[in-house]
């Protein structure tokens, strides 16, 4: 789905964040090398023209970039107060199974019905910082049959539309100095896929607490407490449930026997994720760990606040007019201003996504969790 600025009072321009779940996706995470803040900065407001650039070649494929920054190089980078809820991955230590915290200063997630274009907008984003950055994790995703994940069970079916998913997702205007931004957390989970496949499908859907074949859920009275979905289950005091929204892709290598899920959850309050994952490597009550854990492990773990296309055209000038708004000084700062940008989309308002474009998977895979057309990685000197 488009959100437009017209859904935000103050005029805010929200990152393409919203849409319907694409066939092929980059997941970059890297790190900003000391001394290099200020080209991170103004990196910035470079991404939504290259993505245009890439993205012109074939427009009907729909490339799209999300950009979030880390707590650390928000505080490296501005003068100005970390945004209310973005801090470090908050590591989820259990009795037996952990949710580690890893280095990470921003965050590309990259879309499109098409890998190549993925791979190009990568590849160029990359090429753009330089030295100024190291790839500290680089997964290619791609969909599994009907949007199944590697486990075979559907994924994202819980997710919430239309107007429920732009609330659920983006800050609006009540008391945030960021409307139309969004926090977003990732990790990497592999599979220990002979374990799980040693399983009879009954323990499997148990484990999920739906029906392996047709997504349909278990009555709750059926659901163990050990469940995926019982776990996953945020509720206020009131009864009145807490969405985020998911955008999960498999990946995998035959060649290292490496295959997972890179989860990835977009939430206007980054504590209904972190709620969640608590409730999953902790348990509800404690020790009622996640059944799911027991054949998949977190790898990395990362949280990223993701500003409006505003503030990534402008980041110096949004932040001195949200000042001079809390002051009540316009100043001369903060009459230059510079007016809003498009989204870093492309052709955002058709979203359409053709099924028949299945991403080929039919290259070698790479040990790196890619799709065999290269790797980004690159270690500091």
């Amino acid at each position: 789905m488009t959100v437009r600025s017209e859904a935000f009072p103050n005029g805010a321009n929200p990152q393409h964040v919203l849409g319907p779940p694409a066939p092929s996706a980059i997941f970059l995470v890297l790190t900003v090398r000391p001394g290099a803040e200020e080209t991170a900065k103004d990196f910035l407001g470079d991404i939504a023209g290259i993505v245009r650039s890439v993205g012109f070649r074939a427009r009907e494929d729909h490339l799209s970039c999300v950009t979030g920054i880390g707590a650390e190089l928000w505080d490296r980078m501005f003068h100005a107060p970390r945004p209310a809820q973005l801090h470090p991955f908050i590591e989820q230590r259990g009795d037996v199974h952990t949710a580690p915290s890893t280095p990470g200063d921003l965050l590309f997630h990259i879309r499109a019905r098409r890998q190549d274009l993925c791979f190009e907008l990568a590849r160029q984003l990359i090429a753009s910082l330089g030295d100024a950055v190291a790839v500290v994790d680089e997964v290619h995703g791609f969909r599994y049959f009907d949007e199944r994940d590697i486990m075979g069970f559907v994924d994202g079916t819980e997710n919430p539309e239309d107007q429920e998913a732009v609330d659920s997702v983006f800050l609006g205007p009540e008391g945030e100095e960021f409307e139309g931004s969004t926090y977003v957390i990732v990790q990497k989970y592999t599979h220990d896929l002979s374990a799980w496949e040693s399983l009879p499908v009954e323990e499997q859907e148990a484990a999920f607490g739906r029906h392996k074949l047709s997504d349909m859920e278990f009555p709750d009275e059926d659901k163990a407490s050990n469940s995926h979905l019982t776990l996953n289950s945020v509720e206020s005091p009131d009864g009145t449930e807490h969405k985020i929204v998911r955008d999960n892709m498999v990946f995998g290598s035959v060649e290292s026997g490496e295959f997972g899920t890179y989860f990835i959850g977009y939430a206007a309050d980054v504590s209904v994720t972190e709620q969640m994952l608590e409730n999953m490597f902790i348990g509800k009550p404690r020790g009622t760990y996640d059944r799911i854990l027991d054949f998949s492990t977190a790898e990395t773990g990362g949280l990223f606040f993701v500003p409006a296309q505003d503030f990534l055209d402008d980041p110096d000038g949004q932040l001195t007019a949200a000042d001079a708004a809390v002051t009540g000084d316009a100043g001369p700062e903060a009459a230059g201003v510079a007016a809003p940008g498009g989204p870093a989309s492309v052709d955002p308002d058709d979203d359409s996504v053709d099924a028949a474009d299945e991403p080929s998977t039919d290259e070698p895979q790479a040990d790196d969790g890619s799709l065999g057309i290269g790797s980004l990685r690159r270690r500091r000197q």
